[in-house]
């Protein structure tokens, strides 16, 4: 079977292409990456192998179903391309036994892109991608049933394996109206903390004790600053990482008791925002702003380099996802980018992946980014059933390395354990960039149901101490890491399907300002109040209704 992937060009000429769309994800950041390398877990064999699968959908229906797909492009246009792309491509359509009709889609324009196809539910992509969590145009498009309801579908054992066993309390963030509308792509719950330059602290005297404080996190990223860590004499590092994406913040709210996006406060949710809570984390946020402690000119600094100030030795400490914090640590020990520790020369420098502050820390929601299936372009219950049938089967073993390692023998090997050895993962090298490239951006099409820690714990990978820590750091962030308790609630939320998403922007960039001394806390109260009466308020009463 001819391989049907086609590379979407940011031009208005291919904004009407939509006929042959499919699926798109936030860069989480990348982490599309996310699988990373988790706890081992024990993960149930497929049903079938590759051949017996063709083999059962072929002879279950009159033809071979061709399923329209748009995918996230997180790769600038190299996705699944190379001599090996179509052989791979092939064994993913057999193996799920249908043809896929893949068309990539730039992270930046998915948005645009995915408002144009719900105008258009007669070309509608079969199976579409969205980023973050469900609100907004997804819920009001389910309201009109624009998606299949999946209740009727996978909780089917024999029949979805693995879509089969998603958590119900997943599932109920994905709910519109009574109906699941969508299939996660599942994250780690416990995966956001703080990492730090391990050498760096200890030279100081500030390394963090098990129980820090937001105090104790003050002096390192201080210190970090003014006391010239590195020992070269020079007045040329800035404590915290920092950019345009403001996801730290909320982290570092967590530490002050305020809880995640939304909190319980006598009996009755409300936005974190209205808690005396909030505003002591705030201070404490443009406290470390005013004393020099992030980049002056974080707000404009791109995502894309996020992790650049940590990797060139400007900064220490990093806040975000646990698993960066590891990838920075693996830079350092790289061959060609060897960073040596300052407190001992003949090691390479390391970050520690601390986790939880004052024994809080961000959860996910469990899932970043989520599939939707069309109920005007699936409109056979065959069709539907391959829809589900290709999204159960890529999370079996078999699709699991093959979209994330490639082909046995070209891409990857197993030495004498069992376990898998890349043989593509020198980025310096042109050759193997070129091998990675056959399947690269394939890891798109995974919900990594059960879990994104069982499906990595499918595939044999040998754990190494990088791994362990990040696993360790997940484990404990677990504990702490708090829940959205509105999240299920404000997808059944009207005014907060059309408005939500606006208003909470609004926060943010209020938040911003008054952290960088553009507004004072007296404008910065009075914008929240503005927002609540321009339709929070209505949100609050609507999330509370619903308990």
């Amino acid at each position: 079977m001819k391989k049907k992937i086609v590379s979407l060009l940011l031009t208005s000429v291919m904004v009407m292409s939509l006929a042959a769309c499919g699926s798109a994800e936030t860069q989480d950041t990348a982490q599309a990456t996310t699988g990373g390398n988790e706890p081992a877990a024990t993960e149930s064999e497929p049903a079938e192998t590759s051949e017996p699968a063709a083999e059962k959908t072929e002879s279950a229906s009159v033809e071979r179903q061709t399923i329209t797909w748009s995918v996230i492009d997180v790769n600038a246009g190299v996705n699944a391309t190379g001599d090996y792309a179509d052989e791979i491509m092939q064994k993913i359509e057999d193996f799920c036994g249908a043809d896929l009709d893949i068309v990539w889609y730039a992270n930046d324009a998915l948005s645009e892109k995915n408002s144009l196809a719900l105008t258009s539910p007669s070309t509608m992509p079969q199976i579409m991608s969205w980023g973050g969590t469900v609100t907004g145009d997804v819920v009001s498009a389910a309201k009109n049933g624009a998606f299949v309801d999946l209740n009727n579908y996978i909780w089917d054992s024999s029949k979805y394996p693995y879509l089969s066993q998603l958590s119900k309390d997943v599932a109920a963030n994905l709910t519109v109206g009574g109906k699941l509308i969508a299939l996660p792509r599942t994250r780690v719950v416990g995966r956001y903390g703080l990492s730090y330059r391990q050498d760096w602290a200890e030279k100081l005297g500030v390394e963090l004790p098990a129980n820090a404080t937001p105090d104790d996190v003050y002096k390192m990223i201080y210190a970090f600053t003014y006391n010239d860590p590195d020992g070269n004499g020079k007045d040329d590092t800035i404590g915290m990482e920092m950019t345009s994406y403001t996801g730290p913040f909320d982290i570092i709210q967590t530490w002050f008791g305020c809880g995640n996006g939304w909190q319980e406060v006598n009996g009755q949710l409300v936005p974190v925002w209205t808690t005396d809570e909030y505003f002591e984390a705030v201070d404490y946020i443009k406290k470390l702003y005013d004393d020099g402690l992030m980049p002056k000119d974080f707000y404009s600094r791109p995502t894309d380099s996020w992790s650049n100030g940590c990797k060139t030795g400007e900064n220490g400490v990093y806040i975000d996802v646990l698993d960066s914090g590891k990838r920075i640590w693996q830079y350092f020990e790289a061959e060609d980018t060897l960073t040596p520790s300052v407190v001992n020369p003949d090691e390479p420098a390391k970050m520690v992946l601390y986790g939880a502050v004052n024994g809080h820390t961000l959860a996910t929601a469990g899932y970043n980014g989520f599939f939707t299936l069309s109920a005007t372009t699936l409109d056979t219950e065959e069709k539907i059933e391959a829809a589900l049938t290709v999204l159960d089967r890529l999370c079996s073993p078999e699709m699991l390395t093959l979209t994330q390692y490639g082909l046995e023998g070209v891409n990857y090997e197993y030495d004498s354990d069992g376990y898998i050895v890349d043989l593509d993962k020198d980025t310096e090298n042109a050759d193997a960039v070129a091998l990675a490239n056959n399947y690269k951006g394939l890891n798109q099409l995974l919900t990594f149901l059960p879990s994104s820690e069982s499906a990595t714990g499918a595939i044999p990978v040998k754990s190494d101490k990088f791994s362990d820590a990040q696993n360790n750091a997940y484990a404990e962030a677990l504990q702490y890491a708090e829940v959205n308790p509105a999240l299920s609630y404000l997808v059944g939320s009207d005014t907060y399907s059309q408005v939500g998403a606006d208003l909470d922007t609004q926060v943010g960039a209020a938040r911003t300002q008054y952290i960088c001394g553009s507004i004072s806390l007296d404008e910065f109260k009075s914008t929240l109040d503005s927002i609540r009466s321009q339709g929070y308020d209505t949100i609050i009463s609507e999330v509370n209704a619903q308990r």
